[in-house]
C-alpha cells in the first residue's frame, strides 16, 4: 500500500524572512501614510482651534499608551495572533469611521487607528525578536524602512490630493492597505511566536516589568531616545501642515512636504553605511544635532514661513537617520526572555510622545505663537544630543559590520 505524504509546507510554516517582515511593515507604511497628513487638517477643519487639537491628541496618546502597555497582559489570555488580528481590524474600523461627516467620527476614527498601531507595533516587534538573529538587526531595519519608503513617500501628498478630491478616498484607501497587511499576516503564518521557558513566578500584573526596564540603562536610553525623536516626528506631522493652513498655504502643502521627506527613507542605504563606519553613538548624535539646530531656525522665523518650512523639511532628513539608529541601543540590549514586555515598553515611546507633545503644544501656545513649538521641539532633540554622548563609542560596531 502506497503511503501517502503530507507536504512540508502544509505541516509546517516555513520560516519567516527579513523580506515578509519587511513587506509587512510596507503595507502599514501605506495604510499610515495615506492618512498621516490628512488627520491633522481634518481635526483641524473640525474643531478650529489648535489648543483644541493639541489636547485631543493628548487625550487619545493617553489612551493608546494604556493601550500598548496591556498588551503584553492580554496576550497571555489571547493569542498572539489574534491581538495582530484585531489591531489591524482596528485600523480598518477607525479609517472608516473617519468618512463620517462629523466631529465626533473623525475623533473617534482617530483614536481607532492610533491604537490599531500600538497594538500592530507590540506584536510585530515581538515577532521580529523571536525570528530575526541579533546580528541581522541592522540589516533589518535598512530593509523595513526601504519596504516602508514608498508608502511614506507617496501617502502623504497623494492623501492630501485625493482628500481635496472626495474626502473619504484616503480614508478607504488605508482601509483596503489595512486588509492587505493584514493577508499578508495571515500567509505567513506567524502563529504565536518562539516558545520562551516559563518563569517560576509570572508577574502579577502587566506593570511589574518596569522595574527590570528601569534597571537595564541602555534600554532606557534607547527608550528615550525614541520618544524625543518621535516628538521631533510629531511636531513635524501635525503642527507643520496646521503652520503651513494657517500661513495661507492650502491643505495639500503638508501632504507634499511630508512626502519629499519621507523620500529620504530610499537613502537609507547610505545613512546604514555612515553608521558602519563610525558607530551607532555618531550616528544618534549627527541626527539629534542636526535636526534640532534646523528645528530651532525654523522657529525662529517667524516673518518668513516658506523658509521655516524649508528648515523644517531638511531637518526631516536627519530624523530618519535617528529612525535607523536612535532605536538599535534598546533593540541590542534586549534579552529573550524578556521579548513581548520589552517589546510593549518600546513601543510605548510612541504614545509616550504623544502625550508628551500635544501637552507641552498646548502649554507654548498658551503665550506664544505655533511657530514657537518648533523651538521647543528643536531645544528636545539637542538635549538628546548632549545625553546621547555617554553611549560607547564601540556600541553595536561588531554586529552592524556582520549585518
Amino acid at each position: 500500500m502506497h503511503e501517502r505524504r503530507i507536504p512540508e509546507w502544509l505541516r509546517h510554516a516555513p520560516a519567516p524572512s527579513l523580506r515578509g517582515f519587511a513587506v509587512l511593515a510596507g503595507f502599514e507604511a501605506i495604510a499610515r501614510g495615506m492618512l498621516i497628513s490628512v488627520f491633522p487638517v481634518v481635526i483641524y477643519a473640525a474643531l478650529g482651534d489648535v489648543r483644541v487639537v493639541s489636547g485631543v491628541y493628548f487625550a487619545i496618546g493617553a489612551v493608546s499608551l494604556l493601550v500598548g502597555l496591556l498588551v503584553p497582559f492580554v496576550i497571555r489570555f489571547v493569542p498572539r495572533w489574534w491581538v495582530y488580528v484585531t489591531g489591524a481590524l482596528m485600523f480598518v474600523t477607525g479609517a472608516l469611521a473617519a468618512t463620517q461627516d462629523s466631529p465626533g467620527a473623525v475623533v473617534a476614527g482617530l483614536a481607532l487607528t492610533t491604537c490599531a498601531v500600538v497594538t500592530t507595533f507590540v506584536c510585530f516587534n515581538a515577532y521580529v525578536l523571536d525570528h530575526v538573529a541579533k546580528v541581522e538587526l541592522g540589516r533589518f531595519e535598512t530593509s523595513r524602512l526601504f519596504y516602508s519608503a514608498l508608502g511614506w513617500t507617496i501617502g502623504p501628498a497623494t492623501g492630501t490630493a485625493l482628500y481635496a478630491w472626495w474626502p473619504p478616498a484616503p480614508f478607504v484607501i488605508s482601509a483596503l492597505a489595512s486588509c492587505t497587511m493584514l493577508a499578508v499576516f495571515l500567509v505567513m503564518r506567524l502563529g504565536n511566536g518562539r516558545l520562551i521557558a516559563k518563569r517560576r513566578r509570572p508577574a502579577a500584573n502587566p506593570f511589574a516589568y518596569f522595574r527590570r526596564f528601569a534597571a537595564q540603562p541602555r534600554l532606557v536610553a534607547g527608550w528615550v531616545f525614541a520618544v524625543v525623536r518621535s516628538c521631533g516626528w510629531w511636531i513635524y506631522m501635525v503642527y507643520l501642515p496646521i503652520f503651513a493652513v494657517q500661513n495661507g498655504f492650502g491643505n495639500q502643502l503638508g501632504g507634499i512636504v511630508l512626502s519629499i521627506s519621507n523620500a529620504g527613507l530610499f537613502l537609507v542605504p547610505v545613512m546604514l553605511r555612515f553608521m558602519q563606519r563610525h558607530s551607532v553613538r555618531a550616528a544618534v548624535r549627527t541626527g539629534f544635532l542636526m535636526s534640532g539646530l534646523l528645528f530651532v531656525l525654523a522657529g525662529m522665523q517667524g516673518g518668513a514661513p516658506g523658509l521655516a518650512i524649508a528648515l523644517l523639511l531638511a531637518g526631516s532628513f536627519f530624523l530618519i537617520l535617528l529612525d535607523l539608529s536612535a532605536g538599535l541601543p534598546f533593540l541590542l540590549a534586549v534579552k529573550p526572555s524578556e521579548r513581548t514586555e520589552m517589546s510593549a515598553i518600546y513601543s510605548s515611546y510612541r504614545d509616550f510622545s504623544g502625550i508628551a507633545t500635544p501637552g507641552a503644544a498646548w502649554l507654548v501656545l498658551l503665550a506664544a505663537p505655533l511657530s514657537a513649538v518648533f523651538v521647543a521641539g528643536g531645544a528636545g532633540l539637542l538635549v538628546m544630543w548632549v545625553v546621547a554622548r555617554r553611549l560607547h563609542p564601540r556600541l553595536g560596531r561588531a554586529r552592524l559590520a556582520v549585518s
